[in-house]
């Protein structure tokens, strides 16, 4: 579209001919339409081929202009010869403009970002329009009015028109400047490097942290970081989470615990010469040897989820002072694994997570059988048997939908389809399944009273939680509108939280299957209303175990039955499905008759291998974990201290008479 416009330009001006020079160029404009909509697919693509948006900008406008001095030359017009001779300096403005813009950008990317932390020292400001941040958006909407008025002058003979238009650009673009340049006068300006990295040792003295969850990872793994933001809390003291993404710190959930983002190396450490003791890591990145290179800080693996997969006994690991499983399970999965970790260095301290967790009743309450199924997703190592969505998952739903007195709540990991396209498609079939066997089924409706309950605590949870942005906000600004949380506020959002999951399923038609995606409800919510479990081998079986309630896990590896039991623990007490789904009836019909249930017994053992013991609680051996290393932090600071100063260095030799060398000094 964009070849033709310019060859119709061309050809208009080159005629010359004004319909042609206008048809091309309008025609242009409208190929710079579809590519500002589709910009993250084809812009980068015009960047390659070095036709960026000045580039394209700048010969829509030169075949314009050259029509115009041929139209001109042609009627006799001699003023399109200044017109044009003027054209430049738009340009000029839009490069100076550009040139300022990075500035303020330099000077608004601070060292140490922030959220819950009252940072209003660093003159913090709200962020430029994006109009003047992005060559992309401000070239085209400032040179639109010059664009214009050489098309009338074209069209009209007045070269009045596409004065006009010029001056009206210039002096949006001279606007724009002096925008950006207001911004870069030393009292407009935030705090410079120097000034943040003082300000941030300072906080440091003053709130004293001693351990901290420290992440990096993908947009999408935020997840993994968040399933220890209440553990964390609960422990009291002076927590903080340390991350290494800018971006991240929007995607950590609801806490009032202080989160800075340390994206150097030579900000991170600082931390070296902080209070902080213990730094607890929910996965492992590229980045994680970085913070393993400070010696006064003792690290703990704590992961985030256990289960059968080789990924649960990385040879990772053993990088780290000591790993935190939840039960001897996972001690021994990291003893036969022989990747280097050490049995002493591993910690057994449970899943804080699930302590708040219902426990099974002596049968399905309701008139339904409530089944969530949650699959794993493909994983990076390609194994078809990781995940279930592929292979087994639209059987399984069928099945499900099929018993008339199924509730399902359907819940896909949320990295489903990123690794397998084949995975991510299974899944939209199953959502689209349950969605025609919604209608299918209509039955009766929630009362209104119950609906307006649930759009009301919901809005009490939205203004507790609330974290809106102007578009045009950038980390700065964002961290400027996120201060310290009010007092009581962690109190206040528990007690939201609770009563808006309440008002949520009492909302919700009786028997209406449900496709859980949001944040809310977490996957613990969903496990207190389930009554049976249908997964993969993964963490999710292993945290369901808590509940006591039975479970059933998908078998598309290939294996036999035994040898599938044999090759994954987490197996031993559930209830094997194959992937043609031919088990479920059975399934249901023993989860609706406890007297049949034969596994009881079986998975409160398992439960203790996997979980550890319930006493004492898991919160409580957390805690112990965290103070024991604490201690071992202390005492090798300690030890340190007590050590010379320096090293001895080299000796140093004096030079003799004859050219030689002498003893040393």
């Amino acid at each position: 579209m964009l070849v033709a416009a310019y060859a119709t330009q061309a050809a208009g001006a080159l005629r010359p001919s004004v319909p042609l020079l206008m048809a091309g160029t309008a025609a242009s404009l409208a190929a710079e339409v579809v590519l500002h909509r589709r910009r993250a697919v084809l812009a980068p693509l015009f960047v390659k081929l070095n036709a960026d948006v000045t580039v394209r900008q700048l010969l829509r406008d030169l075949l314009l202009a050259v029509g115009l001095l041929r139209v001109g030359a042609e009627e006799g017009v001699a003023g399109y010869v200044p017109l044009v001779a003027a054209l430049p300096l738009f340009y000029a403005l839009h490069s100076a403009t550009q040139a300022v813009s990075v500035l303020v950008r330099r000077s608004r990317t601070l060292p140490v970002v922030t959220r819950n932390i009252d940072a209003s020292a660093l003159r913090l400001s709200p962020a430029p329009p994006l109009l003047l941040r992005r060559p992309g958006f401000r070239l085209p909407v400032f040179g639109l009015p010059t664009t214009a008025g050489l098309l009338v002058a074209a069209a009209t003979g007045d070269p009045v028109h596409g004065a006009v238009g010029l001056a009206l650009s210039l002096a949006l673009s001279a606007a724009g400047l002096g925008a950006l340049l207001w911004r870069l006068l030393p009292s407009r300006r935030p705090a410079g490097e120097e000034e943040v990295l003082e300000w941030f040792d300072a906080w440091l003295a003053e709130y004293r942290p001693t351990v901290g969850l420290y992440f990096s990872g993908g947009a999408s793994s935020a997840y993994q970081a968040n399933m220890w933001l209440a553990p964390l809390a609960g422990l009291g003291g002076r927590p903080v989470i340390v991350l290494r993404e800018r971006f991240m710190i929007q995607k950590i959930g609801e806490t009032d615990l202080p989160i800075v983002c340390l994206p150097r190396v030579a900000t991170l450490m600082r931390l070296e010469h902080s209070t902080l003791r213990v730094l607890l890591h929910p996965s492992n990145s590229g980045k994680t040897s970085q913070v393993l290179r400070i010696p006064t800080i003792k690290h703990a693996f704590v992961n985030h989820g256990e289960s059968d997969k080789p990924s649960s006994c990385n040879p990772y690991a053993k990088a780290y002072d000591e790993v935190w499983v939840a039960g001897p399970a996972a001690r021994e999965r990291y003893a036969l694994a022989d990747v280097g970790v050490e049995d002493r260095d591993v910690v057994e301290i449970g899943r804080p997570q699930l302590a708040g967790l219902r426990r099974a009743a002596d049968a399905p309450t309701g008139s339904r059988t409530t089944v969530l199924y949650a699959p794993t997703w493909e994983g990076w190592d390609g194994n078809p048997g990781n995940t279930s969505v592929i292979a087994a998952g639209e059987n399984l739903v069928r099945a499900l939908l099929a018993d008339p007195a199924v509730r399902l709540l359907y819940k896909p990991h949320p990295l489903t389809g990123s690794v397998d396209p084949r995975a991510g498609a299974a899944d939209l079939r199953i959502r689209e399944l349950i969605r025609a066997a919604n209608q299918k089924r209509g039955g009766s409706r929630a009362d209104a009273a119950a609906i307006a309950e649930r759009d009301r605590r919901a809005v009490e949870l939205d203004l507790l939680t609330a974290r809106t942005f102007r578009k045009a906000a950038d980390h700065t600004e964002r961290m400027l509108r996120q201060p310290m949380p009010a007092e009581g506020r962690a109190a206040r959002l528990a007690a939201a939280e609770d009563a808006w999951l309440e008002a949520y399923w009492a909302a919700l038609p009786e028997g209406e299957h449900q496709i859980v995606l949001d944040r809310r409800p977490t996957l613990y919510a969903c496990f207190d209303r389930a009554d049976l479990l249908i997964s993969d081998v993964s963490s999710v079986v292993s945290d369901f175990l808590a509940s006591g309630k039975p479970y059933a896990v998908a078998n598309t590896s290939g294996m036999s039955e035994e040898v599938f039991r044999a090759t994954f623990p987490t197996v031993a007490a559930a209830t094997v499905l194959t992937p043609d789904a031919a088990g479920v009836p059975a399934l249901l019909a023993a989860v609706r008759r406890p007297e049949e249930d034969t596994l009881a017994e079986a998975r409160g053992a398992l439960a203790g291998r996997l979980l550890g013991p319930s006493e004492p609680p898991s919160p409580r051996r957390f805690a112990d974990a965290v103070a024991t290393l604490t201690a071992k932090a202390e005492e090798q600071r300690l030890r340190r201290s007590l050590r010379p100063e320096e090293f001895p260095g080299q000796r140093e030799w004096e030079p003799a008479a004859d050219g030689g060398t002498t003893a040393p000094r």
